[in-house]
């Protein structure tokens, strides 16, 4: 087939360090020309593939200290899209509803993965409007804001099986990885480690919005015995801080649509203790790849069975559910039923 997967511009493909969406962008795309479909990837300049790169911009934005207005690159992008379109058979985006109102007037196929939490309030009359445009979630549990989209598939992120190695032994701390913002509990993260007498590595990035929160309510925290602040990483990183972790900490807050470090975790071995939101129990196998508990409470009482789990199952739970080449073949069934769908139509 000839696919389009079309990327946000914020971070590159893969991304230097933090970045979900397009992480799992660059996991697809490179899957999809192992199997032998030509793919075409709209992103930034400095992204790195297999397929044919169509640069919608020179660099990542997010890095980019010259750009000044981020939404001018992704318009242009669209227009980029929108003139290529017709030579594919399925564009694919990841740029959430920028596109939908040039989708709704063309005669393109495509569908859209939506990457984010869709329980915002102004989202609502924007997705009822465009509730014709076909789409896909990454979790079950992604949908329930907006049940009556035109739902074409559930696709769960997957990583490249040798993207991260198995590491059989731990070492005496906890991990968390990800973004420091109210929503992600890094406070409640450490208040577990403590609370449990483990050391706590956190690698995570500050957005400019999670600033101040930053300042007035983590740092502070951060000054305390056994945490240990890195920053942000990037992924080759990730590999010795979760593959050497005796747990990664996920006591989340909010709707999580997936949350891709889970994944990366089970990769290496490495057991996840969350909380009960979002996607987290379609993502953890309860005692086999972690714990699912409902508050701070629950997970210091859940650390010992946490740390019992055998470390090859947890891998092999990965590879089971949650690699890349699984994740493309579920999308080429998404982009084959839209294809099946359009030739009934012409018929």
């Amino acid at each position: 087939m000839r696919i389009a997967q079309v990327a946000p511009l914020y971070e590159s493909v893969p991304p230097r360090y933090y970045g979900g969406t397009e992480r799992v962008v660059s996991y697809l795309t490179e899957e999809l020309v192992k199997m032998g479909h030509r793919v075409t990837l709209f992103a930034s300049g400095d992204s790195a593939t297999r397929a044919q790169l169509v640069r919608a911009c020179p660099r990542a934005l997010r890095l980019d200290s010259n750009c000044i207005d981020q939404m001018a690159h992704h318009v242009f992008l669209v227009e980029q899209v929108f003139k290529a379109a017709e030579v594919f058979d399925v564009v694919h985006f990841h740029i959430d509803y920028l596109h939908f109102p040039l989708s709704r007037r063309t005669s393109i196929r495509h569908v859209t993965t939506l990457h984010g939490r869709l329980d915002i309030p102004d989202l609502r009359p924007l997705y009822r409007e465009f509730s014709d445009v076909p789409v896909t979630s990454i979790s079950m549990a992604q949908r329930t804001p907006l049940k009556w989209l035109k739902w074409e598939g559930n696709v769960y992120h997957g990583l490249p099986l040798d993207l991260l190695r198995f590491q059989p032994n731990a070492q005496d701390y906890f991990a968390l990885v990800g973004r420091i913002s109210p929503e992600k509990g890094v406070d409640r993260a450490i208040e577990i480690a403590r609370r449990v007498g483990m050391p706590l590595k956190i690698a995570a990035k500050v957005d400019r919005a999670d600033k101040e929160y930053y300042e007035a309510k983590i740092r502070p925290l951060l000054d305390g015995p056994n945490v240990e602040y890195l920053g942000e990483i990037g992924q080759h990183e990730k590999q010795e801080l979760l593959g050497n972790a005796a747990g990664l900490l996920f006591p989340i807050d909010w709707p999580e649509p997936f949350g891709l470090v889970m994944i990366e975790s089970m990769a290496c071995g490495t057991p996840v203790l969350a909380f009960r939101r979002g996607s987290v129990p379609e993502v953890v196998d309860e005692g086999i790849t972690g714990c699912i508990v409902g508050d701070v409470k629950g997970a210091v009482q859940a650390v010992d069975k946490l740390l019992g789990i055998k470390r090859a199952g947890c891998r092999r739970g990965f590879e089971e559910r949650f690699s890349a080449r699984r994740m493309a073949e579920d999308y080429v069934q998404v982009y084959e039923q839209l294809v099946s769908r359009d030739a009934i139509t012409a018929a």
